[in-house]
């Protein structure tokens, strides 16, 4: 086990070190024994350097060298010295160690797939192997840039005079929204801790405690059905101010955000913020998470089909609904089947299918044409800007239904046309101000929270919760990043009696309230402070900052989008005892 450690790395090593005897460490990347030489490439997370033995000078180091394979670990002595051949390709391209001395530190089994940065692997190979997986140079990449972003997070905050301060991880369960992830207590067997779905309700509680300024980047669980960009256990930057306003959290977090994008990518990022509100940007973009690198916008044509013969139309608007187009410039050459390969994707956002309109060689092309007067057509071209090549699409619905479709097929449409690609190298920012305080839930007939039950409504609706709740607009606000939302927050109820009202409106009794939430009202009849903040997600700015679009490329050991742990077989059985120990009994 004895083994000379390592004067340099494998990514140091410039043609300056040229004459240096160096000892360095590392797995082996391949060994290509060309006859007159052999080349042996030596990979650490700095880099690679290569390493050359000449077996008619140095015979014993090159029969021991055949003993070596890929991802052995070893160590090696050599003088640094210009490449015959430099590679430009890495940045130790122009030099190479004449190698004089090494040893295998530990052997390795050949590996079920290359370390290399552009495989084919399956994901599945690649999560069950991830000691391998995480090898390769362009995944670790991700997370020296997820490193940059909590050193970033550390020094701003703090010279912003925050404290950093941690919040349990064994709670009590309050199952507003998402499923809780549940953990049984051993002493007080038939009772559970819950692991938080955020700090919710412990920053809030800080802020009463007079901390005044509180950060923490802090993992938060969820027991929720999974995606591409959803983890059941994910990372946020989480943060609370007191006496505070909606512009002072706005401001903080916009200061962030040009901090971290210039200490990380080195881009100047523009402060402050477009803003924009949720009704504008639903109306607009069809979406409370729009993508401004793109100007493609839905248009509202209600007025003009109300007494359209197109009964899917004029019903609609006639009873209260809404009809809304996006024009998809260009793409009148869409094919049949291309149209039908939409409205299915339009269907999973509830769409009943879509109506189109195209002008192919100056024709109207549509099967709903024979339905809608000249007039109505030219209107519909003049408002939606239509020209010779273009397709619109329509949506009739419920207002928020029918832009939300649109929106679907808006970013299918930017994807499909290259116009993503286009654009994948800038950053648009954006605020999403003044949401609704509440939305219906008709699987359970109420009410329940946009944001959570702490959220403040704006002052002049304060009123409405007697008479209007629906109406009632939040002081909440999401940041989105190119069509994501990397965040959210809201000014909180300091209020005891606003926030007992809350409750009230989302269905809880006043039993229920203090059994859930009775410490956080206690907490609020002993002086709170009016205070606010945001919670930011650590993985998908992460994405953003690294470019790719899958959040397990940006997390070290991530689940599966089944909520698997590939590599070490988790959720596993546990045995009898342990149940017994716990008072659990599993049912078959």
């Amino acid at each position: 086990m004895n083994f000379l450690k390592r004067t340099d790395t494998c990514g140091n090593l410039r043609k300056e070190d040229c004459d240096k005897i160096v000892i360095l460490n590392g797995w082996v990347q391949t060994v290509r024994d060309l006859g007159g030489l052999i080349f042996i490439d030596l990979r650490d997370r700095y880099g690679i350097t290569q390493l050359v033995i000449h077996p008619e000078t140095q015979a014993e180091l090159a029969e021991r060298s055949k003993e070596i394979k890929s991802e052995f670990v070893i160590w090696a002595k050599g003088k640094v010295r210009m490449r015959e051949n430099p590679n430009p390709n890495i940045p130790t391209g122009l030099i190479e160690i004449q190698l004089e001395d090494f040893g295998i530190i530990n052997k390795a089994e050949l590996p079920p797939f290359e370390i290399v940065d552009d495989i084919g692997t399956s994901e599945e190979i690649k999560l069950k192997y991830r000691f391998l997986d995480l090898r390769r140079h362009s995944l670790q990449k991700q997370f020296i840039v997820r490193n940059d972003v909590y050193q970033v997070v550390h020094k701003y905050f703090n010279e912003n005079n925050f404290i950093e301060v941690e919040t349990p991880f064994l709670m009590k369960s309050t199952p507003e929204g998402a499923r809780d992830y549940l953990v049984p207590s051993r002493i007080y067997k038939g009772r559970f801790y819950a692991l938080p779905q955020s700090p919710q309700l412990y920053k809030q509680i800080l802020m009463m405690a007079g901390f005044d300024r509180y950060v923490q980047i802090v993992k938060c669980f969820r027991d929720e059905d999974l995606r591409s960009d959803r983890q059941p256990e994910f990372t946020q930057i989480d943060l609370e101010m007191s006496f505070i306003e909606r512009e002072d959290v706005l401001s903080m977090t916009e200061g962030f955000f040009a901090r971290l994008w210039k200490e990380v990518l080195g881009i100047e990022v523009l402060t402050p913020f477009l803003r924009m509100s949720y009704d504008e940007a639903m109306n607009r973009y069809g979406s409370d998470k729009p993508d401004l690198r793109f100007e493609i916008e839905l248009t509202d044509v209600s007025d003009i089909v109300k007494n359209s013969e197109f009964k899917v139309f004029s019903d609609t608007v006639n009873g209260g609904g809404v009809v809304k187009v996006l024009n998809a410039k260009g793409c009148a050459d869409f094919s049949r089947k291309k149209i039908d390969e939409l409205t299915e994707l339009a269907k999973k956002y509830g769409a009943k299918g879509i109506a189109w309109l195209k002008i192919v060689d100056g024709e109207i092309n549509s099967p709903i044409a024979k339905f809608l007067k000249q007039n109505e057509i030219e209107e519909i071209k003049k408002r939606t800007n239509c020209e010779n090549g273009d397709l619109l699409l329509f949506s009739s619905d419920i207002w928020a239904r029918a832009c939300t479709i649109l929106g679907a097929l808006r970013l299918e449409i930017a994807k499909q046309t290259g116009i993503i690609d286009a654009v994948k190298n800038k950053f648009s920012f954006l605020w999403i101000l003044d949401f609704p305080l509440l939305e219906f839930d008709e699987d359970s007939g109420r009410y329940a929270a946009m944001h959570h039950p702490f959220t403040s409504p704006m002052d002049e609706d304060i009123s409405l919760l007697d008479s209007e709740p629906a109406k009632a607009r939040a002081k909440a606000y999401d940041v989105v990043i190119n069509g994501a939302e990397v965040g959210g927050g809201s000014i909180r109820i300091h209020n005891r009696e606003i926030q007992e009202k809350m409750f009230n409106l989302l269905g809880l009794s006043k039993e229920e309230a203090d059994s859930k939430f009775g410490f956080l009202l206690e907490a609020l009849k002993y002086g709170c402070p009016p205070h606010g903040g945001i919670a930011l997600g650590l993985d998908r700015i992460v994405m953003i900052l690294t470019g790719t679009e899958n959040i397990r490329d940006v997390i070290a050991f991530p689940k599966t989008t089944s909520g698997l742990s590939l590599m070490d077989g988790a959720p596993s059985n546990v045995d009898d005892i342990q149940l017994k120990e716990l008072g659990i009994k599993l049912i078959e």
